[in-house]
């Protein structure tokens, strides 16, 4: 029996990356899945967004495990979108018992130097949306009767400062909060609120030319081998980055019956990033 055996999981984000890994990762263990991933570009955003063959991908591995999975090709920002692809999960699978709000997006300048687009981006798809997935599944959720977890992906960037990305480290901060404030308001119906703070992780999100520039703008065409050293500064662990399945173990752990005690938590997957 696996540890989410039976339930079934709304997962944004998830064509490729950390989603992917996620829908992957619960259906190994037994969840059906809802699987929205915007599919396409977004503006202020210099690298490539998913795109819908990774998402049709993402749905193999799952089928691949034998496991059911509804997708739908949804911007989290757009909360009609995200209402209709919970219904039809719910009409599909009868019921829905984990959001693992994911989605998430990156870019880079200085605080003086962000425009307001590139502000309202982050912060609508990174927050808004976020809040979006989860509001969504809450009315299901509680009508069900039988409780849940909501896990929303925050960053370290949501713990403390990093410098370059101060609409992100705010959108991430603001998800912090907002998990914390939905723990105390969804306690009385048993439905679980944390919140995941991942280190970098080795996603499309980090790897990009812009994000390599950022690690190392001593050089003309930086590679990700180049930024690796820039990236290890970032952890006290001797290593550059986490793998997506590592998010994802302490995903399976908070949406698992294993963790039906533990709400509004922050938890880092970081590398020791927070004990520098």
């Amino acid at each position: 029996m696996g540890r989410v055996d039976g339930k079934v999981a709304l997962v944004t984000g998830a064509a490729r990356g950390q989603g992917r890994s996620h829908a992957r990762r619960l259906a190994e263990e037994g969840a059906d899945i809802i699987a929205v991933d915007v599919c396409r570009d977004i503006e202020t955003v210099e690298y490539a967004g998913a795109r819908p063959e990774e998402l049709k991908e993402t749905a193999a591995q799952v089928e691949a495990l034998d496991r059911r999975i509804v997708t739908r090709e949804v911007d989290t920002r757009d909360f009609a979108g995200v209402q209709q692809a919970v219904q039809d999960g719910v009409s599909e699978f009868g019921r829905i018992d984990i959001v693992v709000a994911n989605a998430g997006i990156l870019t880079m300048a200085r605080c003086w130097e962000i425009t307001d687009e590139q502000w309202d981006t982050i912060v609508d798809v990174n927050l808004k949306g976020v809040w979006h997935a989860a509001k969504a599944a809450i009315p299901t959720m509680i009508e069900q009767g039988d409780g849940g977890s909501i896990i929303m992906t925050s960053s370290i960037a949501g713990l403390g400062p990093l410098p370059g990305m101060a609409h992100y480290g705010a959108a991430k901060h603001g998800v912090t909060g907002l998990a914390r404030t939905m723990a105390n308001e969804l306690a009385e119906y048993s439905i679980r609120v944390n919140s995941v703070h991942p280190t970098s992780v080795h996603t499309p999100m980090i790897d990009n030319e812009t994000i390599y520039r950022a690690f190392r703008p001593d050089l003309d065409n930086p590679t990700l081998e180049d930024a690796k050293v820039g990236f290890a500064t970032l952890n006290k662990l001797p290593i550059p980055w986490v793998e997506p399945v590592d998010i994802s173990n302490a995903v399976l752990y908070l949406a698992s019956d294993e963790a039906r005690y533990v709400t509004g938590v922050q938890l880092p997957v970081d590398g020791g990033w927070t004990q520098r």
